[in-house]
């Protein structure tokens, strides 16, 4: 029996693990930590006969090799022993590709992007369900890929949310229709350059046989037609800005197609039934109405779709209302131009909560969103020094070191009040690991702590 060992007991390692054990492989699951929870899916996943290790890391020094690794989205794929595994001509892959290799017999939607992805694929997804199609949403959102591929009855269409830790180990994903949400530095510690994280993503689009760019991305614009000479471009500035002769832009107040150089241009839906806040939103729903067109999805069901869509979770997402304060969650806001989007989106002026685990990036355009919209800032986290030396550097004295989210919004409500600020906004402009497990429980306190705050009084 062929042997495959997946890295990593998370949502994605043991959806592949399962995969691999139903498709009559010898499956060791392994992850090098160790936790009350871990042990309890260890139980669980020994009586479907799957071996668990925990506190393990793979080593590639004996004669029992595995003939397949798998590795979960979080895990590097440049560690030593995946390099070391390449070498020998053991075939290793990412879940992501796994279920790919599953279900490559059915049409996808991959939207990969630095920011934007969450909220394009849970609206592509609410589009195609209101539809009447099957669509899960899955990848970095929704279910693992390969949960999708376990499922007793197969999906019509599959909506895929995809990092660039996903598609760098997946050498075969090719969607039907791909979409490039933005393009700014991210995950640099991981990939090393710009341009490989540049070349990690534009894999997914160039294996795609439809691709959805947002042209309003100064980045993406700048490389153009020369690298996307047949993409749909975006464009919320209307069609004079639209890069080619083919896209999706947004005029008068309508979402507005071109589907060909020589064809009439048509009005979708109305700009305005999208709920949520923010330029960055208008282009999401560009992008999202564009898929769908694509799909076939007639005006109708996208106008019903949009209008019920609610928003993500963690992105910019209303938690409460005390004494006129609005108290917003933003936990998804891990890099500086994210946490600028956020500030940019809400009324100001702002009590703003920042800090974690600080990321590589240019802070200049959010530092300078701060000083224009912050009434005071409150820094929790790990980067909370750092952060308070870099806001006197440009002159902003405003701000307070808090430390933890408990002492952030009491303090944030009364600073609040303090400067008659129109919102408590929690868009930390990095990562949670330094205090919380990932952006969502980060964010669930943030939104617990309000709630029971308001409940107070």
């Amino acid at each position: 029996m062929s042997k495959a060992h997946v890295i990593g007991l998370g949502k994605s390692g043991i959806a592949a693990a399962r995969l691999l054990k139903r498709e009559g492989w010898e499956v060791m699951l392994t992850d090098r930590n160790t936790s009350e929870t871990l042990l309890s899916q260890q139980q669980e996943l020994a009586k479907e006969q799957i071996t668990v290790k925990l506190g393990y890391s793979l080593e590639l020094d004996g004669v029992d090799l595995p003939n397949l690794i798998v590795v979960s989205p979080g895990v590097p794929w440049d560690i030593p022993v995946l390099v070391k595994a390449r070498e020998l001509g053991i075939e290793t892959i990412g879940e992501m590709e796994l279920a790919w290799r599953n279900l490559y017999k059915l049409p996808w939607v991959g939207i990969t992007g630095t920011n934007g992805k969450t909220t394009t694929t849970a609206l592509i997804a609410a589009i195609f369900q209101a539809a009447g199609f099957d669509a899960p949403a899955c990848g970095n959102i929704g279910y693992a890929a390969c949960e999708v591929a376990l499922a007793k009855k197969l999906p019509d269409w599959i909506i895929g949310e995809m990092s660039s830790y996903q598609i760098e180990s997946s050498a075969s994903l090719a969607p039907h229709i791909s979409v490039w949400t933005t393009f700014t530095p991210d995950h640099l510690a991981r990939h090393k350059t710009l341009e490989n994280y540049y070349n990690i993503k534009a894999k997914l689009l160039r294996q795609s046989q439809l691709q959805v760019v947002n042209g309003d991305d100064a980045y993406l614009s700048k490389v153009g037609l020369s690298q996307w000479p047949d993409a749909y471009w975006t464009s919320v500035k209307g069609k004079e800005f639209l890069i080619g002769k083919k896209g999706f832009y947004i005029e008068d107040g309508w979402v507005v197609e071109q589907l060909q150089a020589d064809s009439q241009p048509e009005r979708i839906i109305a700009a305005s039934a999208l709920r949520m806040v923010g330029a960055h939103n208008q282009q999401n729903l560009l992008m999202s109405v564009g898929v769908a067109r694509l799909a076939g999805i007639e005006p109708a069901a996208i106008d019903k779709a949009v209008r019920e869509f609610p928003g993500v979770p963690h992105r910019l997402e209303h938690i409460c209302t005390w004494e006129g304060i609005d108290f917003i969650n933003d936990s998804k806001a891990t890099n500086y131009d994210a946490a600028d989007v956020g500030l940019a989106s809400v009324s100001s002026p702002v009590v703003l909560i920042a800090g974690g685990e600080a990321k590589p990036g240019d802070d200049t355009a959010w530092l300078a969103s701060i000083q224009t919209k912050a009434a005071a800032v409150l820094l929790i986290g790990a980067a909370a020094p750092a952060f308070a030396q870099r806001l006197q550097e440009v002159g902003y004295n405003n701000y307070e070191i808090v430390e933890t989210m408990e002492n952030a919004v009491p303090r944030g409500a009364e600073l609040a009040k303090e400067h008659q600020a129109a919102v408590v906004l929690l868009s930390p402009a990095c990562a949670s690991f330094d205090q919380f497990p990932n952006f969502e429980v980060r964010g669930d306190r943030f939104r617990q702590l309000c709630l029971e705050f308001v409940k107070k009084g």
